[in-house]
């Protein structure tokens, strides 16, 4: 007779897995659409770079669900685009989640720029550097924008308590980061609780390890499909069907390239960012052409107009 296990008692009373899911098993969870799985497309820099993503898509036939707006931050955008990027945005039903400028990169203080320093993550800095960055949100819903990217847990509950008391609108949608650093059912689950809409976790991580996040929360899951170098170069277009099927809902997140700094540096010329969003559009295409040949029960979400995150009228 094997002995009591305390740890995973403890974790059964809390109502989490004690270890990964390798039954992979299907996920109950979709979209209120129907939808398994959406396409997001990072570094839509710039109104002309959402031009160019509106065209191609069309040109192409599908549907972009969800753009990573101003990664550079939108601080380098002016009132002026930031409001025909909503209203553009709109018209093509694209949820847009917008990147604020200060952020640890910006920041007088140079731990997070040191070679061990990184490791502690993109948090804010000082009341100061907070407050900068709330003021950066709240230019980006002033301009119509509805979905906001957040990497410090802190931020994330101060917006989340706004929203629930009316200082911003009830649609605005909250997006956790990456670089926030996530990557087990726990700490998604707390995530969840303090308010996220939906959240990027660790890019690399293999499917049992994203069905046990499923296996707690309900919020959708964005997964990178294609990632830039510089964060390991993975590419898993082959294995999108079975990542949605255990794991829906699901964004595939494509961005590949050298590194966030080669192409996103509010320097860069919008025919980089040009060139760039099409082909990140036509690796959307390949990506749905292959998860409808691997299993075509998985299902897309139809054409996002009613979606959170669509801007609104300013």
């Amino acid at each position: 007779m094997s002995e009591s296990n305390p740890a995973t008692e403890l974790l059964e009373r809390q109502q989490l897995p004690s270890r990964d899911a390798y039954d992979l098993a299907d996920s109950p969870h979709r979209f209120p659409d129907g939808g398994h799985y959406r396409i997001e497309i990072s570094g839509v820099e710039r109104l002309s770079t959402l031009e160019e993503l509106v065209d191609e898509a069309g040109r192409r036939g599908i549907h972009i669900h969800r753009a990573i707006a101003f990664v550079a931050g939108s601080t380098l955008i002016d009132k002026g685009e930031l409001r025909a990027f909503a209203q553009t945005a709109s018209g093509a039903g694209i949820e847009v989640i917008a990147v604020p400028g200060p952020r640890a990169a910006w920041d007088l203080g140079r731990q997070a720029t040191s070679p061990e320093g990184r490791v502690s993550g993109g948090r804010v800095r000082g009341a100061d550097n907070f407050y900068f960055m709330l003021r950066d949100y709240l230019r980006c819903i002033e301009a119509g924008l509805r979905g906001l990217l957040v990497w410090d847990e802190g931020m994330l509950d101060v917006l989340a308590r706004a929203r629930e008391a009316g200082d911003i609108p009830p649609d605005t949608v909250l997006k956790v980061s990456v670089f926030a650093g996530h990557g087990n059912p726990a700490a998604i689950r707390l995530l969840e609780r303090l308010g996220a809409d939906s959240l990027n976790p660790l890019g690399d991580l293999p499917r049992p390890m994203l069905a046990s996040i499923r296996g707690v929360v309900r919020i959708p899951l964005d997964v990178y499909a294609f990632v830039y170098d510089s964060f390991g170069g993975i590419n898993r277009f082959w294995e999108a069907a079975e990542i949605a099927r255990v794991a829906a809902p699901c964004y595939f997140k494509i961005e590949p390239g050298e590194s966030e700094g080669s192409l996103y540096g509010g320097w860069t010329d919008a025919a980089v960012h040009a060139w760039h969003v099409r082909e990140k559009v036509r690796h959307a295409e390949i990506l749905a052409e292959l998860v409808a040949r691997e299993n075509d029960s998985i299902r897309p979400s139809p054409r996002g107009d009613a979606a959170r995150g669509v801007p609104q009228s300013a």
